[in-house]
């Protein structure tokens, strides 16, 4: 197993924080990651990405033009990556921060609405957790336990009261997602 995985928004919306998420629960599981972020010099409200591999193998090498899977926040990204996607790869997208859909019929597209379920939480920090269950749900790379020592080990402790919110975002996200 081998997934090389786009995550890319604007700074702000946990981005890099999702990809770390990502990449730790891979490493607690034993497997090969690499986290390569990318952002623009104003982090928070400019454009922000990271690239996350999870594999059961070596890794070659953390650098990649083209992703099994990409998880697009705002419509500057998806012009960017949307043709970065392998043919059958996956395209995840929060319907409120694009204006014009993914067109590609030679991948999957799926769609979640985080942004809105974050907003009926009441806890907009909870949008990207909720869009990490979506990527899990469709491709399982990492379990959720792996994820939740993660955001663990990632949050200081004086945040840890907030793991039992962060795993109901992660469920949420999974029964969200639908093809787009």
């Amino acid at each position: 197993m081998k997934q090389e995985i786009i995550i890319a928004g604007f700074g702000g919306q946990g981005v890099l924080s999702m990809g770390k998420i990502l990449a730790y629960a891979g490493l607690t599981e034993g497997k090969e990651v690499t986290w390569m972020p990318a952002y623009g010099p104003e982090q928070r409200g400019g454009t922000a990405n990271v690239t996350v591999i999870v594999s059961d193998e070596r890794i070659s090498s953390p650098i990649l033009s083209k992703y099994d899977a990409a998880i697009i926040l705002n419509q500057p990204s998806l012009e960017k990556f949307e043709a970065r996607v392998k043919p059958g790869g996956i395209l995840i997208y929060d319907g409120y921060g694009i204006i014009h859909p993914p067109t590609r019929t030679d991948i999957q597209i799926y769609r979640i609405d985080a942004m809105d379920a974050a907003n009926e939480m009441k806890n907009a920090k909870a949008f990207n957790m909720i869009v990490l269950g979506g990527l899990l749900k469709l491709l399982p790379m990492v379990t959720i336990e792996s994820v939740l020592k993660a955001l663990k080990k990632t949050l200081p402790e004086r945040h840890h009261h907030l793991l039992p919110m962060n795993e109901q975002a992660i469920q949420k996200g999974m029964e969200l997602i639908k093809k787009g």
